[in-house]
């Protein structure tokens, strides 16, 4: 295990919310949300504190926001700004200790056992670490320090916002007993209702519970949350979290129906979903589209490519094929999924673009040649095309047929 009081949970305060309300500072004091319009059937990406004082939080629907809120000030999400100051403070985090794992772009785990002798133990570092931030960024974190990433985190949601929370290792069982048991990473809803139909509903009941017992009622997760609800956690700070899938969605203001219209958004979607996986270093091999009815019924179609790609063109290729695989009827959502991930710097096996098996058969290897040339042409324009795009925003260069299109970036959900 870690070493004692060696572990930083770092977590921005609203953090889409506060940065918008630094950039306008007559915002400050308001009930400040980010998120999509009611009319749109958006959702609330971050709420300011003064928001969520009536009840507003993420992930809620606009409209019942509104309700709940009537003074609410909404807007319009601007991600590349606060991927912009995520890279900011995850700089920041750099230059204290290599081992950090960011969880999303406004929260991090960080090892520091290594770094005392530079910059003192792991309270000065966390203090140091937030001042940091305000000082450079004129944002506000919280702080948790513990021995363990399960207690770190608790510890940064103590006291937010603008929390400091140490929880030393003779404090642990004292501080996390009394809590719910929904505190323990890796109980769910349903987790939940099963450990309360046993009467278990403090983290304090889960530890008191046989531990034989929890296996047979839970399996193997049941021997994860219950040694969670002791404070054991072994688990280490790895600095590059692996990604399994980069996705985009949009739910419609409307539903749609009109296939065209759909093909346009699924080219929208399937470039997004491309820009994010070259930005992140990353290509997939396996493409979903999701598309969800009118009724809320869900449907997802995949494919596996022969080639991992992050080109949009390829994306979309293959997910406009799918779209024609899902059943006709109007349609209130729309995404696209890459998965099957791996390093842009991991050398591909066989052709390099060399289009499905078989085929040299089929089309002969000069066509499977001029296939590669051409796939190497589009990869190196992309390149191009996405260092104006970081340096002008993402809209500045788009496919001819989303000219005049409003953009439509939705929060990433991977």
């Amino acid at each position: 295990m870690p070493d004692p009081l060696s572990i930083l949970h770092v977590d921005m305060d609203a953090f889409y919310a506060s940065v918008e309300v630094r950039d306008d500072p007559r915002l400050a004091g308001k009930p400040v949300c980010v998120g999509g319009p009611s009319k749109a059937r958006g959702v609330i990406a971050a709420a300011s504190y003064e928001a969520r004082a009536f009840g507003v939080h993420s992930a809620m629907a606009t409209g019942e926001a509104e309700r709940r809120c009537p003074e609410l000030v909404l807007i319009e999400p601007r991600f590349e700004r606060y991927t912009a100051e995520s890279r900011r403070i995850m700089g920041i985090f750099q230059s204290y200790t290599p081992l950090v794992e960011p969880l999303s772009l406004d929260e991090a785990f960080l090892d520091v056992s290594g770094c005392q002798h530079l910059f003192g133990d792991a309270v000065e570092i966390g203090r140091a670490i937030k001042r940091d931030i305000l000082r450079e960024t004129g944002l506000i974190a919280s702080v948790g320090v513990a021995g363990s990433k399960f207690i770190a985190k608790l510890a940064s949601d103590m006291d937010k916002p603008d929390g400091f929370r140490v929880i030393r290792p003779e404090e642990v069982e004292g501080v996390i007993s009394p809590l719910s048991v929904s505190k323990i990473f890796g109980v769910g809803p349903r987790t939940a209702k099963r450990l309360e139909a046993l009467g278990v509903r403090t983290v304090g009941d889960l530890a008191e519970r046989d531990r034989g017992d929890v296996l047979r009622r839970f399996g193997a997760s049941g021997a994860w949350i219950h040694d969670l609800a002791h404070g054991i956690d072994s688990r280490r700070v790895t600095p590059r979290r692996e990604e399994k899938s980069v996705s985009h969605e949009r739910t419609f203001p409307e539903d749609v129906d009109d296939r065209e219209e759909l093909r346009t958004q699924l080219l929208q979607l399937a470039e997004d979903v491309a820009f994010r996986l070259r930005d992140h270093g990353l290509r997939g091999r396996t493409v979903a589209v999701k598309a969800r009815f009118w009724n809320f019924k869900t449907v997802t179609r995949t494919q596996t490519l022969s080639f991992p790609t992050n080109l949009g063109p390829r994306i979309y290729a293959a997910a406009r094929g799918l779209l024609e695989r899902v059943p006709p009827g109007p349609l209130r959502l729309l995404g696209v999924q890459v998965s099957n991930l791996d390093d842009v710097r991991t050398p591909i096996q066989g052709q390099l673009y060399g289009g499905e098996p078989g085929a040299e058969a089929s089309a002969g290897k000069g066509q499977v040649l001029a296939d590669s040339v051409s796939q190497a042409r589009l990869a190196r324009a992309t390149a191009g095309l996405d260092r104006l795009r970081r340096r002008f925003g993402r809209d500045a260069v788009v496919p001819a047929s989303l000219l005049g299109r409003k953009p439509r970036h939705g929060p990433p959900r991977d």
